[in-house]
């Protein structure tokens, strides 16, 4: 017997206030977190952007957020085996990344324009999905983050001298990232000398009283695949989709440099959408330290 001949509602008959709502006006900015990030550190650019008649949908990647597991050690006296225990991240996979990015792009593509924001190494899932659904995407916007298109593995532009140059950041990752499978940082550390590194790679500009919460809410493992997976973009799909970078000027995770290069591979690899290329400035997380100036970035407003 069927569901209507049963007298039990089918979806067709009640299609649920999803499908019945009125359609909705103007874009949607879907917002994808770093490393070590989540989508509540998006909360007060979405606020902004509220304010400017803009909606937003912040994506949790896979092993993020309230899901994210923690090291056996890390709330214990001295953290024991923080450094080496094997994270339960290490099997995560890219495309299961950037699978949940193209699940948060389906949900909101009713909205007349869907603008993909990708922070750092969230640049690598975004743009992975992109590249599997570019139907789903009206415009990419890179804020200071990771562009495969002109070298395939975040750890390729990590590793290039235009990043390492200013040696920032280089003594934060713990233990062997390819033995743990993750690249792990230590967000509740009471050293005093990592604390402020981390302090000034990513955060050098965000007030001194909301800093070590900003640096608390932090999770401790990127999946050893998010940065070395390789991503090839075709210009047939990626490489169609308007683009924007938003440079980050005095960004130390991410430098200048490295995103110059970065926006300059990329278009002469992918030349049909070059970036248009907007600046902030600052350090590598605006959302943090200037998220209305952000907002207005992201509009297009600034």
């Amino acid at each position: 017997m069927s569901a209507k001949s049963s007298g039990t509602p089918s979806g067709d008959d009640h299609p649920g206030p999803v499908s019945s709502a009125p359609a909705p006006s103007g874009t949607v900015f879907v917002l994808v977190h770093g490393a070590w990030h989540a989508s509540w550190q998006w909360a007060s650019t979405q606020r902004a952007l509220a304010r400017l008649g803009a909606a937003s949908l912040a994506v949790d990647l896979p092993g993020h957020g309230f899901e994210a597991p923690l090291p056996s050690g890390h709330h214990l006296p001295g953290q024991p085996g923080f450094a080496t225990e094997k994270s339960a991240l290490a099997g995560l996979t890219l495309e299961e990344c950037a699978g949940a990015v193209v699940a948060a792009l389906r949900s909101v593509r009713r909205y007349p324009k869907v603008a993909l924001v990708s922070h750092s190494a969230g640049g690598a899932s975004a743009s992975l999905a992109a590249e599997r659904a570019p139907e789903l995407v009206d415009e990419l916007i890179h804020l200071s983050s990771f562009v495969p298109a002109g070298r395939p593995r975040f750890a390729d532009y990590l590793s290039a001298p235009e990043q390492t140059a200013t040696g920032r950041g280089q003594g934060l990752m713990l233990g062997d990232p390819e033995a743990i499978g993750a690249f792990r940082i230590n967000p509740f550390s009471v050293d005093p000398a990592y604390v402020e590194e981390l302090r000034l790679t990513h955060y050098h500009d965000v007030p001194a009283g909301s800093f070590a919460r900003w640096y608390q809410a932090l999770s401790p493992d990127l999946p050893f695949a998010v940065p070395t997976t390789p991503i090839a973009l075709t210009r047939e799909r990626w490489g169609r989709i308007p683009r924007t970078f938003i440079r980050c000027a005095e960004d130390w995770a991410c430098t200048p440099a490295i995103q110059d290069l970065m926006i300059a591979e990329a278009d002469a690899a992918m030349p049909d959408q070059p970036f248009t290329v907007r600046s902030l400035p600052g350090s590598h997380s605006p959302f943090a330290a200037r998220p209305d100036e952000l907002a207005a970035a992201l509009t297009g407003g600034a």
